[in-house]
């Protein structure tokens, strides 16, 4: 079959993006806007400058992204961008502008489901390194600033299908480290500040509590070896997630060891410093800011560790993949790594550059439905939370 070139259009949060990649295994270009200075001011990403932010990058981006391919829009064979789920302004400037072209250039359009674009992430890069035998079901912990989902992936000839097992109740990992890392004054993004720091603290000095989710049967899958049917799913419920508590757990930490003054000044400093290197944080952090970080790093990985290495026993599966944005956190991949070993269970990771949000994925994700002829009408919306089957 002759190669098959996709343009992938990202803009489903706060990185505008496209990228070309070469029958579903092989990227050729992958260009990311961040928004980072955009938002940072207020410690989150604000969705109508982020759709602001949008209109204004997408045009360069793709551009580039043809560039650098050697590619024209003409010589691409498909359009593929991401249908949400997302922020409905912001996914509203990739579709907009995706649909235009596909109409311009009589092309073949292809809506992405965000979430499977993650998951097509790690095996893009597994078949870019030739590794075309991955043992299924597949289980995929994607987590980033906006999911906490575990999902069974199964492969079907040029089709996947896709089961949820876990999700979060309330705030997603990414989100949790976010919200912590702007208590603690480290700024926008948090998560990468906290992951750098975390390394000079002590993991154990504070005690959080994991986690406790109530399920309608205690009982199912808590003996070791019992497992779980496919008629089990409304007993998933004990593979979800919940970080609520430990962000209101930092919070009350903070104000019961009066770390406010601590807090202020280190504010002050960074808003001095509009690109503060990782040197300039850890000069700004006394001891028990240092443990405090690292206590609840540890916590966090733990639990997404525990849950879906349990998960992963309990539907028997043969591979796991980590995926999304909190996937670069470095403690995140050794401990799985490590965990995951002992258990003799392959954990695959995608690269940094492709854990974030990127638009290579969505290209990726989008050759098998080029192969199906499973293209989108071109009356399709932007869906803020799709789902993924």
């Amino acid at each position: 079959m002759p190669d098959t070139y996709i343009l992938g259009i990202e803009s489903s949060c706060d990185e505008t993006a496209a990228a070309v990649v070469r029958s579903g295994e092989q990227v050729i270009s992958n260009v990311v806007a961040s928004q980072f200075a955009t938002h940072a001011p207020y410690g989150g990403v604000v969705p109508e400058l982020a759709s602001r932010e949008h209109l204004k990058a997408i045009i360069p981006v793709v551009r580039k992204a043809l560039s650098d391919a050697g590619k024209t829009y003409e010589s691409v064979d498909a359009l593929a961008v991401t249908q949400g789920p997302g922020l409905a302004g912001a996914l509203l400037v990739g579709i907009s502008y995706a649909k235009a072209l596909a109409f311009a250039l009589s092309k073949p359009l292809i809506a992405v489901n965000h979430l499977e674009g993650h998951i097509h992430a790690v095996l893009l890069e597994e078949r870019q390194q030739g590794n075309r035998e991955l043992g299924f079901p597949v289980l995929a912990l994607v987590v980033s600033g906006g999911h906490t989902h575990l999902y069974l992936a199964e492969h079907l000839g040029d089709s996947w299908s896709y089961r949820n097992i876990g999700k979060t109740r309330d705030d997603a990992a990414g989100e949790a480290f976010d919200k912590v890392a702007k208590l603690l004054g480290l700024g926008y993004p948090g998560g990468p500040v906290i992951d750098r720091l975390a390394a000079h603290g002590d993991p154990r000095a504070v005690k959080f509590a994991h986690s406790q989710i109530k399920h309608p049967d205690r009982r199912l899958g808590s003996s070791p070896g019992q497992k779980i049917s496919n008629d089990d799913d409304a007993y998933g419920q004990r593979f979800d997630f919940s970080y609520s508590g430990i962000k209101t757990a930092v919070l009350r930490y903070l104000e019961t060891h009066h770390m406010q003054s601590s807090i202020e000044a280190r504010r002050s400093a960074l808003a001095g410093n509009p690109k503060p290197e990782p040197e300039n944080y850890l000069g700004l952090c006394d001891r028990p800011t240092l443990d405090l970080i690292a206590s609840f790093q540890r916590t966090m990985i733990e639990d997404l560790i525990s849950k879906t290495l349990a998960a992963a026993r309990a539907y028997e599966v043969a591979t796991v993949f980590v995926t999304g944005g909190v996937a670069a956190n470095q403690e995140l991949r050794q401990s799985f790594e490590r965990k995951a070993a002992q258990e003799g269970l392959p954990v695959l990771f995608p690269s940094r550059p492709l854990s974030t949000d990127n638009a290579a994925m969505i290209a990726a994700a989008a050759y098998p439905k080029f192969l199906a002829r499973d293209f989108a009408p071109m009356d399709f919306s932007a869906e803020a939370g799709l789902a993924l089957h």
